[in-house]
This record gives structure tokens, C-alpha cells and sequence, in this order.
């Protein structure tokens, strides 16, 4: 292979590797933006979560207390029908 036949496949190489570069670079925008949007739900289900463990505390308080009164009063929670 002679000098001249070497720079046209190294030019042809080069040129097809910033092809497959810029559409890296196109898949690496797309997986950014995905990640982002991952990430932010994540962060509301996290916020969620911890939400409904705090409301389920407070919510075990609260049966807790009306368990109690109903026996300072003499009612049978089990023999009430909603």
C-alpha cells in the first residue's frame, strides 16, 4: 500500500468515525434528557413516599386514641358497621 492509497483510508476512516461520533453524541443528548427526567420522578416518588409514611404514623396515632376512648366508654368498636 503506498503513501497516497494510506491517506485516503485513513481520510475515509477518519471521516466515518466523526459519523458514528456525532451520532454518539446525538444518543448520549437523548439518554441525558431521559436520565433527567428519571431522576426527577424519582425524586417525587421518594417525596411521595415519605409522605404516606408519615401520614400512615399519624393515622396509627389517631386509631390508636379512638381504641382507646371506645374502651373508656364502653363501646365495641367490632360491633360497629360503617
Amino acid at each position: 500500500m503506498n503513501d497516497d492509497q494510506f491517506m485516503k483510508l485513513f481520510t475515509y476512516m477518519e471521516k466515518r468515525f466523526d459519523e458514528v461520533d456525532k451520532r454518539f453524541e446525538a444518543v448520549d443528548a437523548r439518554f441525558d434528557h431521559l436520565e433527567k427526567v428519571i431522576d426527577g420522578y424519582a425524586a417525587k416518588l421518594d417525596t411521595y413516599a415519605q409522605e404516606m409514611a408519615g401520614m400512615q404514623f399519624k393515622l396509627n396515632r389517631l386509631e390508636k386514641y379512638i381504641q382507646v376512648l371506645a374502651d373508656k366508654a364502653g363501646v365495641d368498636l367490632d360491633a360497629i358497621r360503617v
